[in-house]
């Protein structure tokens, strides 16, 4: 890589700013002069790194606007095409609703603006395009209230430029900027309080949460807290002030007008429903980008301006999202950011606020993973212990969070524990085996160590718990198949194990699939009867199957078509599902495994998994363990996937039918062109064209419209293969919504008289004590404040759960319905009248269609 391209990557990365001793001022010019020998030479790659540079790497805005600004000193032309590249970005941007393309070069035309190569009147008129379409959006008889997601993300974009550029606006075009800001405070007073509580990760807090200002409203509150102090911030570098007898001196260009899309037209503004489904489009197209988990208590960040948290958690968000994929860059890039303070904290939550993001977080689980333990590697001496703390936090609170959350911090928790040898101090945790079983800390502790298991093996997490012996009870069992013809005193007696083996035997030969078919046709199920053809067809293909997961794959690819032949419908799969638990009974994953894996082979169906999944037996099991909520996400998520993959496999092809239909006028075009040529032979008109060549083009246009047809064909049987699965999908969450609703109505406690919801949530008054550990080395303090609370015998005192089993299976349920609302809202809402009037009818208990109206975060007025 050339200097100049190192130069203008990691400009700033030795300054006291970004953690370096070089003089902040001393690295631009450095980085201009080299930049500058190189311009004629380079000129056209300079431009395209300094603008993908401004936008991937958004924490430097103010280096490259001052760079900018240097060259626009000497080549006004180019500082000219920066901005309307830029704006012509914008522009697309806009259109497109990419929305942090929109917000970061918003940001960088700021940053242009403070070092002299925009007119700030020129920012003005495009804080005021934006505002105005915001205000038009939320006016309830021109606009389209439904689209407020839109409005709000409009005006964060402006709010979220001031940090870095309010100073230079109040004092170059100080009417102007008041304004926008009248004009910001007049928005804010018209909106629509924008809290759903379907997306608050802690259930406890939907009472607060409701009253608390939301984001925007906070945000606003920071930056007229932010005007007051003189516009003075400690976390945003300004290094164009250093430059400014420079830069005063170069040419300020005129930002073109941009325009903001049209308004989306409201289907019908006095349907609830048409407004449910257009409020979760919006949604979708412009989620809310970070929702604050406050971990740790304020003073962990007391030295921090509320300003100050908002430009950091925007540094480390923009981080997360420019280095998705490049984990260690990303790690090296969050540890370094340009401010005068300890952020590890901060860092933190910011990463935990994503992890646990409701609706869902912008990436993959595993990315937060990964971030986190590169962040513990990179800042051995303060991460870890910050990470450990957050741990604890999150475990005090947990019966509080979120069913799908906690899954979540379960899965990130087993598998950050394998990356440092499982080491953590259970100790701490040993009072949870006391409590009882349906107790959220306890289930959790459950679940991590049975997650540990899959990710290593059952001796290793046994002896990672050695300090806290007591919580071997929590242990899953070993995870042996329990094969019921293992030895000839098996419950069937001789005649189940002579059949398994004979089976055996037959696979073992190789016999096909309809010889084996014919052999359980003719020899089992008139002596002995189906369930126990079943029960020997299954066992055995399983334990055949059991040595690995390719093992399995084999098994069904080769045997499917006996099982398919032997459960061709719902009560038949049912005790399929039965076997497979019954094998598997002491492994979960694999019974998960191999019940996914007949549903691909569509030996199972959808609908035959979510009523197994709610039969008693799993019932018992909601609120202590996740086995069946394991079974009915894959079951869900298959089907979710199975249409999401036609619809892009549709989206390819409509590309597809559109280019073969070019191709087919063309051929056509180009074939009749070359028949209609004429030339006069003898006075007679005849064709011009050799006879080989009409009959090559004819060919090709036969060839042409043969293609097209094809194509058009697949098209069609994808279409139909896509209602198909729609409408198996509406099946499906009729099914799994009218089980939610069945099993909880027979338990869920009754309304009052009076209309009040029952209270399932009790208050922990006892406590109960148990033997002090010593302070695990992790542990620096406790980190989200907390004291605890010590009788005079140095015992530690913790909570005792005091809520009703029932209640807090209810409690369970009620969050699952709420998660699964939220996860598969999009296939939810077209539906939705379907549902209104076959589940969520008057006679439904209101906490169920609450939790539902949540998850969907449907107007609770309909309630």
């Amino acid at each position: 890589m050339s200097s100049w391209r190192t130069l203008l990557l990691r400009i700033g990365d030795r300054c006291p700013e970004y953690g370096g001793t070089t003089d902040l001022k001393e690295h631009i010019e450095t980085c201009y002069s080299v930049i500058w020998r190189e311009f004629e030479h380079s000129k056209d790659g300079i431009f395209e790194l300094l603008l993908q540079c401004a936008e991937q790497l958004p924490h430097k805005i103010p280096l490259y606007g001052v760079l900018v600004g240097l060259i626009n000193l000497e080549n006004e032309d180019f500082a000219k095409m920066v901005v309307d590249t830029t704006h012509s970005s914008l522009q697309d941007a806009l259109y497109s609703e990419n929305c942090n393309r929109i917000r970061l070069l918003l940001r960088f035309l700021t940053g242009l603006m403070c070092s002299k190569v925009i007119l700030p009147g020129s920012i003005i008129e495009a804080f005021e395009t934006l505002l105005s379409s915001a205000a038009t959006t939320v006016d309830e008889e021109a606009g389209n209230p439904s689209w407020q997601p839109r409005a709000d993300f409009y005006i964060t974009c402006i709010l979220s430029c001031l940090p870095w550029g309010g100073a230079e606006l109040i004092e170059q075009v100080p009417d102007e900027f008041e304004r926008v800001m009248v004009g910001v405070q007049s928005y804010i007073s018209i909106r629509r309080r924008t809290q759903d509580i379907g997306f608050t990760v802690f259930d406890s807090d939907e009472d607060k949460f409701l009253e608390e200002k939301d984001f925007l409203e906070d945000l606003w509150d920071c930056i007229q807290v932010l005007s007051n102090n003189g516009w003075k911030i400690d976390s945003v570098p300004r290094p164009h002030l250093s430059f400014e007898a420079q830069l005063v001196a170069g040419k300020s260009h005129r930002l073109s007008s941009i325009s903001c899309p049209e308004q989306p037209e409201p289907s019908d503004l006095h349907c609830t429903v048409s407004r449910g489904k257009e409020k979760h489009k919006a949604q979708l197209k412009y989620p809310q980008r970070l929702r604050r988990l406050n971990i740790f208590s304020s003073d962990k960040t007391e030295n921090m301006q509320p300003i100050d948290r908002f430009v950091v958690e925007e540094y480390l968000l923009d981080v997360l999202l420019f280095f998705n994929g490049c984990r260690k860059e990303c790690a090296s890039c969050m540890v370094g950011l340009p401010v005068p303070f300890r952020y590890e904290y901060l860092m933190a939550e910011t990463i935990f606020s994503q992890l646990l993001l409701l609706p869902q977080p912008p990436f993959k689980p595993l990315y937060y993973t990964l971030v986190i333990i590169d962040l513990c590697k990179a800042l051995p001496g303060a991460f870890p212990a910050v990470v450990a703390g957050a741990v604890r936090a999150l475990f005090e609170r947990i019966a509080d969070l979120d069913m799908e959350c906690r899954i979540r911090l379960i899965l990130w928790f087993s598998h950050h524990l394998s990356n440092f040898q499982y080491i953590w101090p259970w100790e701490e945790w040993v009072h949870v085996k006391d409590l009882p079983k349906w107790a959220p800390e306890r289930v959790f502790v459950q679940e991590v160590l049975e997650r540990e298991v899959r990710l290593s093996y059952w001796d290793k997490v046994k002896q990672s718990i050695e300090n806290a012996p007591a919580l071997e009870e929590l242990l899953p069992p070993r995870g042996e198949p329990n094969f019921k013809y293992s030895t000839e005193d098996s419950r069937e007696g001789m005649d189940g194990y002579t059949l398994s083996k004979e089976f055996n035997s037959m696979v073992r030969a190789r016999k096909t699939a309809r010889e084996i078919t014919s052999w359980v046709e003719e020899n089992i199920i008139p002596v002995h009867g189906f369930n126990v053809a079943l029960e020997v067809v299954i066992q055995t293909l399983l334990d055949i199957g059991s040595k690995s997961f390719t093992h399995l794959i084999t098994v069904l690819e080769r045997y499917g078509q006996v099982i398919a032949k032997l459960c061709p419908d719902q009560d038949k799969q049912f005790l399929l599902m039965d076997e497979i638990s019954s094998y598997w009974k002491n492994n979960t994953q694999m019974t998960a495994i191999a019940i996914d894996r007949m549903m691909s082979y569509r030996l199972i169906s959808n609908l035959s998994i979510v009523r197994w999944v709610f039969s008693l037996s799993n019932i018992n099991q909601f609120h202590i363990s996740d086995r069946p909520w394991e079974i009915l996400r894959n079951a869900v998520d298959k089907t979710y996937n199975r249409i999401t993959d036609l619809r892009k496999e549709i989206q390819s092809l409509e590309g597809s039918v559109l280019l073969a239909e070019e191709a087919t006028r063309k051929a056509i075009k180009e074939y009749e062109a070359a028949e209609s040529k004429l030339e006069v032979v003898d006075g007679q008109p005849v064709q011009s064209e050799k006879p080989g060549r009409l009959k090559r083009l004819k060919g090709y246009a036969e060839k042409a419209r043969d293609n097209e047809t094809s194509v058009r064909e697949s098209l069609e049987a994808k279409e139909a293969l896509l209602a198909r699965a729609i409408e198996e999908n509406k099946a499906l969450f009729l099914s799994l919504y009218k089980s939610f609703r069945d099993v909880l109505m027979e338990r869920l406690p009754p309304v009052s008289a009076d209309g009040k919801f029952p209270k399932l949530r009790t208050t922990n008054v006892d406590s109960m004590a148990v033997d002090s550990e010593e302070p695990a080395t992790m542990e620096v303090d406790h980190d989200n404040g907390r004291t605890d609370t010590s009788q005079s015998n140095g015992e530690k005192v913790f909570p005792r759960y005091s809520t009703g089993e029932q209640e807090q299976w209810c409690l369970c349920m009620l969050g699952y319905v709420k998660a699964f609302s939220r996860q598969y809202a999009t296939e939810i809402w077209p539906h939705i009248e379907t549902l209104d009037s076959a589940v969520f009818t008057r006679d439904v208990h209101p906490l169920f269609r609450k939790a539902a109206y949540a998850g969907l975060c449907r107007s609770t007025t309909e309630l």
